[in-house]
């Protein structure tokens, strides 16, 4: 049985996996890639290609972004709105700044339709297999209507209230946490090596006992295998990311300085040319710094 029409726009490392969840969940699913190629697997599953973002939205109907960052974001919305129109819903599940979250939604209510900010935690394997953690922030109507959509891709939904840009500035606190776990786990691995003591076996312990964490244990194993290829998710969009969190840490008078060194570690990784490979290869510094062969 269908579970009607549904637009995905962003076609990417997590917006494929989220389209081929809905396709499984019964929607017929539009998408719509600047690179129409990378939808070519959807397509083949039985996916309907569009050319353009207003072509990939039904009026009134409910669209799905998973986009780069705020230009691709507002960019492609400023397309598809005027189509989406009276009683449509925007889920926008792309990390972008609150700021534009609180714009976005500003416009979709004068176009009559909802924007929901609904940032997800997971990497693509977490997507294809529908266990993604969903922040969520926008009005209860909305949050409804996109319940289903949130169940097909996703195994836990957090609501932080009506306000869209909530949900962006949870999920911008969630991804600061994850590249300071990161900055550490690089760091004590580096002083293991130095003191000629197990790093995996160090790791075993950490990540059974005190940081017993999906964070620790998987992002742990990814930097002590190497395993920066191909990426899960890009080192530039983690730099675009830690940005983020400086940009709200200046708004709310928030000092951040533990993001200001994971800045300058993106920046170096990004000079040496690491910007295509996972953002965890940031840890690559932390062995280099100590004269490793990183």
């Amino acid at each position: 049985m269908s579970m009607g029409r549904i637009a995905v726009l962003g076609i990417g490392a997590m917006g494929g996996p989220i389209a081929g969840r809905l396709l499984d969940a019964g929607y017929e699913v539009t998408v719509y890639n600047r690179t129409q190629e990378a939808a070519d697997a959807l397509v083949a599953r039985g996916a309907r290609r569009a050319q353009d973002p207003a072509e990939a939205v039904t009026p009134g109907g409910i669209a799905v972004t998973m986009l780069a960052n705020d230009a691709a974001l507002a960019a492609v919305t400023a397309e598809f709105l005027p189509a989406l129109g009276e009683g449509g819903l925007h889920i926008s599940m792309s990390t972008v700044s609150p700021g534009l979250a609180s714009n976005l939604a500003a416009r979709h209510r004068a176009a009559g339709s909802e924007f929901l900010g609904s940032p997800v935690f997971g990497r693509p394997d977490a997507a294809a297999a529908g266990r993604l953690a969903v922040a969520l922030s926008g009005s209860d109507a909305a949050k409804a209507r996109a319940k289903p959509v949130h169940d097909a891709v996703s195994h836990a939904i957090f609501d932080f209230g009506e306000e869209p840009e909530a949900a962006l500035v949870a999920k911008i606190g969630g991804n600061f946490l994850i590249v300071a776990a990161i900055e550490a786990l690089a760091e004590a691995f580096a002083l293991m090596a130095k003191s000629d003591v197990d790093a995996r076996r160090f790791h075993e312990m950490i990540s059974r006992t005190l940081f017993d964490s999906v964070v620790y244990r998987n992002y742990g194993k990814l930097i002590l295998d190497r395993a920066f290829e191909p990426a899960g998710f890009k080192l530039r969009l983690g730099l675009k990311d830690v940005g983020l969190a400086l940009e709200q840490g200046q708004a709310s008078e928030t000092p951040l300085p533990l993001a200001g060194l994971l800045r300058d570690r993106f920046l170096s990784a990004l000079a040496k040319g690491r910007g295509e490979s996972d953002w965890a290869a940031i840890a690559l510094a932390a062995a280099e710094d100590a004269g490793l062969d990183g």
